[in-house]
């Protein structure tokens, strides 16, 4: 993510709020992709979430396919490290009734009161976790 412009944020903003626009529009759900893909193992209708989740998946693959770089994410951490923190995200997710997307870009734009707590809580614990991470611990 090397190239991250005001231009391409913009770009980018856009296209996740008309997809989550869309998707509640079209089909009344909310597009969190922990709850969506959570519903693939527990929920009965796995056919728009195995769409949502082939096309997360598919897309960067396409843009590289047209010609432009596949993103490589930039790790500094190990492998094992980066599963462990990934776990925690998903049972932190679950514990709270959803993620950054759900809450974050959805249950904000409906002025959910519990989407605008989550939302603090995570940018509050995102910043004490990097404050930590970089500087109390000499990263």
């Amino acid at each position: 993510m090397h190239n991250l412009t005001p231009l391409s944020g913009l770009i980018g903003g856009a296209l996740i709020g008309l997809a989550t626009a869309l998707l509640m529009l079209l089909t009344g759900r909310i597009a969190g992709i922990s709850g969506i893909f959570g519903g693939l193992l527990r929920s009965g209708d796995r056919r728009w979430r195995i769409a949502f989740i082939a096309g997360l998946i598919a897309a960067p693959l396409l843009a590289a396919l047209a010609g432009r770089p596949l993103p490589m994410p930039a790790t500094p951490a190990s492998l094992a490290v980066v599963a462990i923190g990934g776990l925690f995200v998903g049972i932190g997710t679950r514990m709270g009734g959803g993620c950054t997307s759900g809450h974050g870009v959805c249950g904000i734009a409906r002025l959910s009161a519990r989407s605008l707590a989550a939302t603090a809580i995570f940018m509050v614990t995102a910043v004490a976790t990097v404050a930590i991470v970089r500087h109390g611990l000499g990263g």
